[in-house]
């Protein structure tokens, strides 16, 4: 899998090297003369055949003004070490997403997450971890949420399915500021939630997690997680086979005007239950 999920990584990676180089009026010859290497070196790069050394990448940064992003990108590629490596390619590419569509069965997404309920989760999944390594991860997860508070960030959706509101993780406080973070955005206009209800019934999506991606110039993906296991998924059958899925839980799910009402209910219960305690 995690082959599989880098690939998919640096197949984006090539695909905006190219629209780059080509938006620069570069043939890959007149690049390559540039960087040091061949054009069919920068051919293979942009086929994702062949990873360039860091070099090169900070050298395509100067030749194209592209503000260090194909050396950022390959840091992360390579060398990310704040997120597990089956996640490291997905983490990516949310950077570098239009829009984002989130499914999540019994949990807030990370995006979302609060520093006290991301906290809560690591330890419960961590008991025996230092202090120095739970800080290090929380802060990985609130710079990937950061994107949603950018000028240009992407169009964020996500589904929740009611669980998500009832699993108390960090007890009441953590939950009530979890809940409140999340009408807050979603009054501000920054995302738009649905909760689907218990009521519902069964989903192919129930018990699972996903996430949709779209991007301005590459095909969508769609990342799907388990147990220490992560799926990059970026076969255009596949990705329609998942979206269809999402959608059919979108359109069962109550509507975002109800949705903001549940959680807004659900967080006043958990402030009540934190104040008594």
């Amino acid at each position: 899998m995690a082959d599989t999920s880098r690939r998919a990584a640096w197949e984006f990676w090539g695909a905006e090297l190219k629209r780059r180089r080509e938006g620069a009026g570069l043939t890959q010859d007149a690049l390559g003369r540039r960087v040091f290497v061949s054009g069919s070196y920068i051919g293979q790069f942009e086929k994702a055949l062949r990873r360039p050394q860091l070099d090169v990448a900070i050298q395509i940064d100067e030749v194209l003004h592209t503000d260090s992003y194909f050396e950022r990108a390959w840091r992360e590629l390579i060398d990310d070490k704040r997120y597990p490596r089956y996640f490291a390619a997905a983490a990516d590419l949310e950077r570098l997403a239009t829009k984002i569509c989130d499914f999540e069965s019994m949990i807030v997404p990370g995006l979302l997450q609060t520093p006290s309920y991301a906290r809560a989760l690591l330890l419960a999944g961590n008991p025996l971890a230092t202090d120095e390594y739970i800080e290090e991860k929380v802060r990985a997860r609130l710079d990937r949420a950061a994107i949603l508070k950018e000028a240009a960030r992407p169009t964020y959706w996500a589904i929740l399915h009611e669980a998500v509101l009832r699993v108390p993780v960090g007890g009441p406080a953590a939950m009530a500021d979890q809940l409140e973070h999340i009408t807050r955005l979603m009054r501000e206009r920054k995302i738009l939630v649905q909760v689907l209800p218990f009521a519902a019934g069964a989903f192919s999506v129930i018990g699972k997690m996903v996430t949709l991606m779209e991007f301005e110039d590459a095909p969508p993906t769609a990342y799907t997680e388990g147990v220490y296991s992560g799926n990059l998924l970026d076969d255009p059958a596949v990705v329609k086979h998942v979206q269809e899925g999402y959608d059919l839980a979108r359109a069962a799910a109550l509507s975002p005007e109800a949705s903001l009402a549940l959680i807004e209910s659900a967080a006043e219960d958990y402030r009540r239950c934190a104040s008594t305690t």
